[in-house]
């Protein structure tokens, strides 16, 4: 995973609390590219990531399966002119800056948010440098016009003082596609457990009212036959 604080983490500790025999070693790799390749090459048996970026479709033999379409909150500090909405309709946003330092070019996450910004008429700034999540609350806490986007499922713990918002976002919801993914010929039978559980957990994506880049979408199912 990308990080033991991102909220696939708690997809796995509930793997883990229903399947506690199953021994995990749980390895965080930064970027798609590497943690796929690590999938391909055997190093790691699975991981949790967006896919598929545009121009890096899966090597064959490793598939992906969404697990977990996550929905985001604007996060504003306390002085924002948005900090006292209750929802905040996407539309709302547009032409405004959302301040997110972490998204590197060729990440996955800067992928999906530079075609949210497109989309929606907002800027995404990317400008550094990043001293990590707890100096970005920081700044966030004492601005009146930085806001940034966070997961509704990241955990995330602030000083009292900040009185942080996290503000839902609707017409539409825009969602972060979490998949999982595999080498199909891996024969590692807690692997089977794993994309059992999460299969049976996830409960499909909506037809309407949410927004995934075009790139995330689900496959439309086989024609069938006859």
């Amino acid at each position: 995973m990308i990080g033991r604080r991102a909220s696939v983490a708690g997809l796995l500790r509930d793997f883990h609390r229903t399947h506690p025999e199953t021994e995990l070693d749980v390895v965080t790799l930064f970027d798609s590219a590497t943690a796929i390749a690590a999938v391909r090459s055997g190093t790691i048996d699975a991981t949790f990531r967006a896919v598929t970026m545009p121009g890096r479709p899966l090597p064959d033999g490793v598939e992906a399966a969404p697990v977990f379409d996550e929905p985001l909150h604007l996060f504003t500090g306390p002085a924002h002119d948005l900090a006292a909405a209750g929802s905040i309709a996407f539309a709302q946003l547009a032409g405004r800056r959302i301040w997110m330092p972490a998204n590197l070019p060729g990440t996955e996450w800067a992928a999906y948010y530079d075609e949210l910004a497109a989309t929606f008429g907002l800027t995404v700034d990317a400008v550094g440098p990043d001293f990590g999540f707890e100096a970005l609350l920081d700044t966030i806490a004492a601005s009146s016009t930085l806001a940034t986007f966070v997961s509704e499922q990241t955990p995330l713990v602030w000083p009292a003082g900040h009185d942080l918002r996290r503000i839902p976002l609707r017409d539409p919801t825009p969602v972060y596609p979490h998949s999982l993914i595999w080498r199909t010929d891996n024969p590692h039978p807690a692997l089977a457990a794993l994309r059992e559980h999460h299969a049976a957990a996830y409960p499909g994506r909506p037809d309407d009212g949410i927004w995934t880049p075009h790139w995330a979408q689900p496959a439309p199912p086989a024609p069938t036959p006859g």
